[in-house]
């Protein structure tokens, strides 16, 4: 068993992948404790997510219906009014969620967009929720001003390894994540960053994705581990399904080599079945999006969630017992500074 308390990101291959070959009942064991050591155990995190702005967007991501690329029955919209944007944010908190999350189909947020988001952030963050945003890449200026706003989560997903990613998208590249990750970092906000299985990848890319995630300086606060949902339409309509099995193992490995962080059971839960939920919440995961919709597809109904809630006998995580704001900002800093100076930093104005 690898050490439980240590906190790691030096990670090798063989190591991550040594771990999914363990006996499944071996893995869930060692995963579930290391969760029990940073976290209640009957715990989670409940979020709720809203699509600002949806369709037409310019990026060829195989697996979304927002690209503008495919033919899958998704009609464009304009971003959505402030108003509107709270008004839903209100009505999640009062349904029992503590983070409001936001995304829009973008390249990367418009000059004439961006003042519109920002007031979305200061109006939601009023509420008293934690906040969060997906709006394709950042600059750096682009992440101070939202860092500014109040924004608490910035989420750009990794979505799989370095090796496969050019199998699934090739409009834009795996460094310019990697560059938007650190403006993120640089700005003082908090990263969610995670991927999707059952792309059509192999044993070894999940293995690689998550060792990425688990090398960053410092480890995403939150990681969302989603399954394909095929839609109709994209190119990944008829790939081959993933094995339950092997979609928990992904949850175990993620929690043993990011101990501290939040791993949300994400986009596919509604092709779950409650064991598998519950299978995945034994194997470290402690988040969930919470509602009827998920981007543009469907989510478990929240009545479903309750009653899993109920059997299960997990409740809703408060906002007050996440980790300390101001330890885990110094840790950030201290670590970002110490890789800066050891010149592990990609620089793309020198490329």
């Amino acid at each position: 068993m690898s050490s439980t308390n240590a906190i790691r990101h030096d990670w090798t291959l063989s190591e991550v992948r040594e771990l999914f070959e363990r006996p499944f009942n071996d893995l869930l064991f060692e995963a579930q404790t290391v969760h029990r050591q940073h976290f209640d155990p009957n715990e989670v995190q409940v979020s709720t997510l809203l699509s600002i702005k949806t369709g037409a967007c310019p990026e060829d991501c195989m697996y979304c219906p927002q690209s503008g690329h495919y033919n899958t029955g998704l009609e464009k919209e304009k971003l959505l009014e402030v108003e509107k944007v709270v008004e839903q944010a209100r009505a999640a908190k009062e349904t029992g969620a503590t983070r409001f999350c936001m995304g829009a189909a973008w390249r990367s947020p418009t000059k004439k967009d961006l003042p519109y988001v920002l007031d979305m952030v200061r109006q939601v963050k009023s509420l008293g929720m934690e906040t969060c945003m997906t709006l394709g890449m950042l600059t750096e200026d682009q992440a101070d001003e939202l860092a500014e706003a109040g924004l608490d989560y910035y989420n750009h997903n990794l979505d799989t390894s370095e090796r496969y990613y050019n199998h699934i998208i090739t409009t834009r590249t795996y460094q310019d994540r990697l560059d938007t990750l650190d403006n993120v970092r640089k700005a003082g906000m908090k990263v969610c960053c995670g991927g999707i299985m059952g792309m059509g990848e192999e044993d070894e890319d999940r293995a690689g994705f998550l060792m990425q995630l688990a090398n960053l300086p410092v480890h995403p606060e939150s990681v969302p581990i989603n399954q394909l949902i095929k839609i109709p339409g994209t190119p990944l309509e008829e790939v081959e399904d993933l094995d339950p099995f092997e979609f928990v193992r992904t949850i175990a490995v993620a929690r043993i080599l990011m101990p501290k962080s939040h791993v949300r059971l994400s986009a596919g839960r509604e092709d779950m079945n409650d064991q598998m939920q519950a299978l995945c919440f034994m194997a470290g995961a402690n988040s969930i999006f919470y509602g009827d919709t998920l981007l543009t597809a469907d989510n478990p109904e929240a009545d479903a969630d309750r009653r899993l809630f109920r059997r299960l006998g997990i409740r809703p995580e408060p906002l007050s017992t996440n980790r300390d704001d101001a330890d885990e900002a110094a840790e950030l800093v201290s670590r970002v500074e110490k890789e800066r100076q050891a010149q592990l930093f990609y620089d793309a104005a020198n490329a």
